[in-house]
């Protein structure tokens, strides 16, 4: 039987027939590098450098929405700054949490389609999951700038869905970190599953996730999932 929800709505979650990740600090970790290169755009565009709690607290949303109200008219400035430390840095500091891996093996070899969808750059984000071999776990990746709206706008979600000829609902689970992600979830008519991390997060009573979990290592119990002997198709 699938997992009841741990301080969402109360509810048994329905079983997935398919999962969308986000992929930063969901599936890997990357809050090192995420900090390090936010705290070296802002010291090159004279702002204080923001601690790891300030970091976990405002970084959500993609560059193209963020960095203006950040940075104002010189953005694009900040946006090149940022892409070049990036580029520097990202791979060797990117890390798979523990069992996520394991999961997506899982689940793929099973059957289940996955996909991710996060708010990191496209580019960017294609190279690490091929960095790691993860390319073939996933029916779709989508980054930010890759649709006409980033999350927590549910275009990439729909499309998605659409692609492997899904409808949305309760049985599509959003896997994710952030409050993005528990938006994009409800905005495109599917469970939301918080992977909840050290910091602490409110959610309005009507927009609470469906199920919390201390990572990935959980899905499996919580699908009820039975590993099948082979791929379906």
């Amino acid at each position: 039987m699938p997992g009841r929800a741990a301080g969402g709505q109360g509810a048994p979650l329905a079983a997935p027939r398919a999962i969308v990740f986000d992929w930063d600090n969901t599936l890997v970790d990357t809050w090192p590098n995420i900090i390090h290169t936010m705290n070296v755009t802002l010291a090159a565009m004279g702002q204080a450098p923001w601690t790891a709690e300030e970091a976990h607290r405002r970084i959500a949303r993609s560059l193209r929405d963020s960095f203006p109200e950040l940075f104002g008219e010189r953005w694009q400035e900040a946006r090149e700054i940022f892409y070049a430390e990036l580029e520097r840095s990202h791979l060797a500091m990117l890390s798979p949490l523990p069992g996520s891996a394991e999961v997506l093996r899982r689940f793929d070899e099973g059957g289940l389609p996955l996909a991710v969808v996060s708010n990191k750059t496209g580019d960017y984000l294609r190279k690490e999951i091929a960095h790691l071999g993860w390319g073939p776990r996933f029916r779709a990746i989508f980054g930010a700038g890759d649709m006409p709206r980033d999350k927590p706008a549910p275009d990439a979600v729909l499309a998605f869905l659409r692609r492997v000829g899904l409808a949305p609902g309760p049985d599509i689970w959003f896997v994710g970190d952030s409050p993005v992600d528990i938006e994009a979830a409800y905005a495109a008519g599917c469970a939301a599953v918080l992977v909840k991390g050290t910091e602490t997060h409110d959610f309005p009573p009507d927009r609470a996730p469906h199920a919390v979990i201390g990572d990935c290592r959980a899905l499996p119990d919580l699908a009820g999932w039975i590993d099948k002997p082979g791929k379906q198709h």
